[in-house]
Formats: C-alpha cells, structure tokens, sequence
C-alpha cells in the first residue's frame, strides 16, 4: 500500500465526552476504491521509525539504529513501481467541496488534512483544505499530534460537509493543519489521514470528537467497514457491507479490545514455509493498523522467521532484518481465531536497499510494546472491522 506510515492519535486524556454525532445525508452501503500515486518513499528504516513514533505515547521507543539510518535517507524517494513495490494508495475524500487524497489509517481516529491556515513551506505541493469557503471554526477547540523526537502536527478545528464515496457527513470535524513537521511535508502525494480507529483516542480538545465512520454509521445498513488491500495495485474499502466477490472460504472472526482505542486483538501460533501446522504462540496484544505498512512481530518469531532465508541478517545500519536479493523468501502463517491465514514470502520482500540487498517487510515490534499487523499482512487478507455485534469484532478471510 503506501510507502510512509501515516501519523496516529495519542491516547487522550480518559474522561472526555464525545461530540454528538453530525448532521447526515443517509446511504445504506458505500464503496470507496484507493488511487494509485505516482512517488512514493521506499525505505525500511523510515518505515521502522514512524511506526515507532507513531506509538510513542504508548511507550513506544525509536531503536537507535533505525533512527541513524533513517536519518542519513530520510529525504530520498523513488519512483513507484507496482510490480515490484507496495506504492502508495490513497483515497479520493471531499472535504468542505475540495478533494483530498486520505490515508484511511484504523490505527488513529482524527481527521487531519493540509489546509491553506498551513504554511506555504509545509504544504507546498499538497491538495489544501480551505475553511474559509465552507467550514465553520469551532471556537477555542485545538488538535495536536506529537512524538518524542519533537515531529508531528497541530492545529484549529472546522465543522464541514465531508464526503466518502457518495456518503455525506454534513458537519464532520475536520481538523486543519497549522502545523506539519518534515515528516508528513515530504509526501506530497498525501494530503492528510482519515482514522478509522476507536474515537476514544481522538486528540481533539477540550472535547474528543468522532471518526467519520462513526459520524455516518447509524445511517449505514450495517455498522462495518471492510478492507481490500493489495499488492501493487489499488485496492478499496466497502462501509456499510461485506462483498463477498472479495474473499473466499469463510470469515474467521476474532474479539477486539477496544481499551486503547485501537483495533486489538489476539494472534495465536505460527509457522515459516509451506507447513500451515502452527504451533508456539505470538505473545502480546496485537493491532490491525492500515496505517503502518510491515508486520511487526516479537523478536522470537522475528528470528524464527528469518533463520529461513538464506543470508539475512540483523543490520544495524538498516535498523532492521535485510537479506540478499537473489533469496526467496517463506510463507508466513499464523493463527487467528482458528484459522491459519498466509502472508506469501513475495510480499514480505519489502524494499531494496541497494542492488544487491532486500530489507525485510517482518520486523520487531520489541521498541513498540505491542505487534501491528500491517499492511504487509493486511494484503494477504480481506478484512472486516466489525462493531454489528454487542461487542466489537474483527473478520479476516482469504482473498479472492
């Protein structure tokens, strides 16, 4: 999917009330399909050490090794190329009667968008919200996403029509950058991220406010989304129900945890290659994020895993598991709810480093405190997040 990891909500502070949900035109069901860019920045250690401040409220801490690499590249962008990549794919969203091009990230829940109240020198080359045409500023309210190396962003919020694939939120929060660091200012192809996480950790103050999906669910024939990622190609998102000409088999559901805000769940056993037996299990809690693009994993797993492929190694100039480019990578299996669902070995051969070296889409998740199943897993899956039940839920089936 995309190359960066998109910025995530902090935790807020625990005893905020939501904002009533906005006025809405109704739709049953909706489908809105990801475009494919044209730039976007391949680089394994820059993916380790957004994902790392990503979470930083939550503990997360950036290896020291990651951070060197990713300081020494973190500007250098390749062209996209889908037959070997995972580019990035975002998609079209009117906000306030302009399009933006999102991240639709399940690991945050704000609303946050490049706007014309953004300094020219952080938006130059983005798509830009301007309030001043439609929105309505919502007084004394402020937003402000930050990490531990000082990166993130900040600003005012709007109320404003916010349209996803035909379904309209006619007063959603929209919240306007007036403030970007160089992180999110680099990729141009990317105008800001819609969360689709819990709106508990909505960063907005003094009063939280909600995700658009759950701003439109009441109006929705079923309160779900579903997600099709792909490999080098675009995928989509159904809201409101479940297409079956995008899976095979059944769906496997699992129960999720909503206690920090994010889509957790829990990941049983494992296996490397063509042996879908799995045994051992994947310790810790786990989240599904589209909004980070590798597989993090405990370092056991992370060892087993690699001890696999012929030639890789920890390298500590990376920050991370490379391997060289002549190998073939193994199948990763694993168990969730019962069912083993398989990444393909091609899809875990992330990004090159140089011409003769891979760095690997399995990483570990030791620095984070918990594991993410990324989009390096999410690809292999169909995906459905899934609040129908009395408690919320996560359904994963093969794809078609």
């Amino acid at each position: 999917m995309h190359g960066l990891t998109t910025a995530a909500a902090l935790v807020a502070t625990a005893g905020y009330a939501l904002a009533a949900p906005s006025a809405l035109v109704p739709r049953k069901t909706f489908q809105v399909s990801q475009i494919a860019k044209g730039k976007v920045f391949i680089n394994g250690p820059t993916q380790i050490v957004k994902t790392h401040q990503k979470y930083a409220q939550l503990g997360a801490t950036v290896p020291s090794d990651a951070k060197a690499a990713a300081a020494a590249v973190q500007s250098g962008s390749v062209a996209a190329n889908p037959e070997q990549y995972d580019e990035s794919y975002l998609c079209p969203v009117s906000v306030g009667g302009q399009t933006l091009n999102l991240d639709f990230d399940t690991g945050s829940a704000d609303l946050w968008v490049f706007s014309t109240v953004t300094p020219s020198s952080e938006s130059t080359g983005h798509a830009r919200y301007n309030p001043a045409t439609s929105g309505t500023l919502k007084s004394g309210y402020k937003w402000d996403i930050s990490y531990g190396d000082g990166s993130g962003a900040s600003g005012t919020v709007y109320a404003d029509k916010v349209v996803v694939g035909g379904v309209t939120a006619t007063s959603q929060a929209v919240e306007a950058a007036t403030s970007v660091s160089a992180q999110f200012t680099q990729d141009t192809d990317n105008d800001g991220l819609l969360g689709l996480a819990f709106s508990s950790i909505n960063t907005v103050t003094p009063q939280q406010q909600t995700t658009f999906f759950d701003t439109v669910k009441p109006t929705l024939a079923k309160p779900l989304f579903a997600v099709d990622l792909k490999k080098g190609t675009a995928g989509s998102y159904q809201f409101g129900y479940i297409d079956s000409s995008k899976y095979t088999g059944s769906i496997t559901y699992t129960p999720v945890s909503t206690a920090n805000g994010f889509w957790q769940f829990t990941a049983g056993g494992y296996s490397v290659g063509t042996s879908t037996t799995t045994s051992g299990s994947i310790s810790g809690a786990s989240i599904a994020d589209t909004g980070t693009t590798l597989l993090y994993l405990p370092d056991a797993v992370v060892k087993a895993y690699y001890a696999k492929v012929s030639g890789a190694k920890y390298d500590s100039t990376q920050g991370g598991y490379t391997f060289p480019s002549s190998s073939t990578l193994p199948n990763f299996n694993v168990n969730i709810g019962g069912t083993v669902f398989t990444v393909p070995g091609s899809y875990i051969k992330f990004a090159p480093v140089t011409s003769t070296t891979y760095f690997g889409g399995i990483q570990s998740s030791a620095g984070i405190g918990f594991n993410i199943f990324g989009d390096i897993f999410l690809k292999a899956v169909y995906a459905i997040f899934d609040e129908s039940q009395s408690t919320p839920r996560l359904g994963f089936a093969k794809q078609s």
